[in-house]
């Protein structure tokens, strides 16, 4: 390939040739699947049987894609594959996925063809979504159609799949029941140091609890191993196959309300000590100190998370539909037992995204910080998915002026972005502009400008772009 065209192109010209570059290869994507589907048509007939030939060497009708779309003659998929130099299973996938698109999801496929879209991510919703019935798919269709165009992947499979089990919710529960046998607990060989790996396989709620566990175990060994933190996991786990020292250990560094309710008990060594010989010594004094402790001091000694749910008010009233946890996805509701069943549970109100929240302070305080990450749908960098709150920082898109004006921290000056993001605001020459609530104009470094909101992330023109970007300060402005 002769690369001296793109040699010499400055910056400018360069990043109108990615733009020009990317259409070119949705479009010979694109062209590609429309020649498959085409190929499919060509080959939807009834195959007409040589009757010499025995039963089980005759062609047969097959339905590579979903419910509802047309089926065809099975032994045309290996020639088209020899034609696109492919396996036959990655050419039926991709007859699959096309027709999929075409008959189920037709909003989907339209975007598609218009270039607006990765083609590989509206063929992962195909796939996603190809076990729901033909009359309920629509649902996943006019949900990605709407979505696809601006949000990042990430979000719109997330969305996908949220979609999906909201369509066929029984399928979902059969999967889920179908996984829950595969649960295993295993060991690897030990190497010649001594060493085993410890592998295993459960629900998330439990899997998380260890993880929780075993770090606050390390961080108590912390205080006296020198170690670094994976070989203080690794021996924090090891005190999982003690259960009598793991909670002496727990009740030696968590703080109570009342430590005189575990005041050491006597130990008898009269006729009445029935402890067994395998008993450390201190189980009675450590039962003891549990036996006194109130059920708010047991839950103490628990690590603490905070999870966030979010549920419709149909799938409150109804208690079935979907939930989105955050970090996790989507899941059905009458699961949530399954990562929440063994927690303590506390409650708290649904935040008011309609009020605004003005500080004098420079550090954004736990309710903006909330506040900001619900209204902006995480991190506000462009084409950024949503991710988790985990090394998030909380961002002054109109830098913060210490000479400045009071309440200039709030609601209307405020976004998250992951520390790498915000590195790149900071240093890298991009600027952002809030303008609205969970609305956020970028500039790069070249002048090209991209806005983010909830309908994702859109390229925007220089002259509405500017006409934003230089309004006074608290004046938002939605040009046509």
């Amino acid at each position: 390939m002769n690369t001296a065209h793109i040699d010499y192109l400055d910056a400018e010209a360069t990043l109108a040739l990615a733009e020009s570059s990317t259409r070119a290869r949705r479009f010979a994507e694109v062209e590609d699947l429309l020649v498959v589907a085409h190929w499919a048509d060509l080959h939807s007939d009834l195959p007409i049987h040589d009757p010499d030939l025995p039963a089980h060497a005759r062609e047969e009708m097959i339905q590579p894609g979903g419910d509802g779309t047309p089926p065809m003659q099975e032994f045309a998929v290996a020639e088209l594959a020899f034609a696109r130099q492919t396996h036959h299973a990655t050419t039926r996938a991709a007859i699959a996925d096309i027709l999929d698109l075409r008959h189920r999801l037709p909003a989907t496929f339209a975007v598609m063809v218009a270039l607006e879209c990765e083609p590989w991510v509206a063929r992962q919703v195909a796939v996603i979504s190809r076990h729901v019935d033909a009359d309920a798919v629509g649902i996943v269709d006019r949900a990605i159609a709407a979505a696809i165009t601006g949000d990042p992947p990430a979000t719109v499979l997330d969305l996908a799949r949220a979609k999906t089990i909201e369509a066929d919710p029984d399928h979902e529960a059969a999967r889920l029941a179908f996984e829950a046998h595969r649960r295993y607990v295993a060991l690897s060989r030990s190497d010649d140091t001594g060493y085993r790996n410890v592998i295993a396989r459960v629900i998330e709620g439990d899997a998380v609890c260890v993880d929780a566990l075993v770090d606050r175990v390390a961080d108590i060994l912390a205080k006296e191993q020198d170690h670094n933190r994976d070989e203080l996991r690794a021996m924090a786990f090891g005190w999982l196959a003690r259960p009598a020292d793991l909670l002496q250990l727990l009740l030696e560094h968590t703080e109570i309300e009342d430590e005189s309710q575990l005041e050491p008990q006597p130990e008898s060594h009269g006729e009445d000590d029935h402890r067994p010989v395998w008993s450390p010594a201190h189980l009675a004094q450590t039962l003891a100190g549990l036996a006194a402790l109130t059920c708010r001091q047991l839950a103490s000694l628990r690590p603490k998370a905070v999870v966030h749910v979010h549920l419709t008010q149909a799938a409150l009233s109804g208690q079935s539909g979907v939930a989105r946890v955050e970090g996790l996805g989507p899941m059905l509701v009458q699961h949530l037992a399954d990562l929440l069943g063994h927690a303590d549970i506390s409650l708290q109100p649904v935040r008011d995204l309609n009020g605004r929240i003005r500080i004098n302070d420079y550090e954004h305080p736990d309710r903006l910080k909330d506040h900001t990450w619900q209204q902006a749908g995480g991190d506000v960098f462009p084409y950024a998915p949503a991710g988790t709150r985990l090394r998030v920082d909380y961002d002054h898109p109109t830098p913060y002026d210490k000479n400045g004006p009071p309440g200039q921290t709030g609601t209307h000056n405020s976004g998250p972005l992951w520390r790498t993001h915000h590195s790149w605001k900071t240093f890298g020459g991009y600027q952002c502009r809030q303008s609205g609530p969970g609305r956020y104009l970028w500039r790069t470094p070249r002048g090209r400008y991209y806005l983010r909101d909830h309908t994702g992330t859109h390229p925007l023109d220089a002259d509405r772009a500017e006409m934003i970007m230089s309004a006074p300060i608290s004046v938002d402005l939605y040009p046509a």
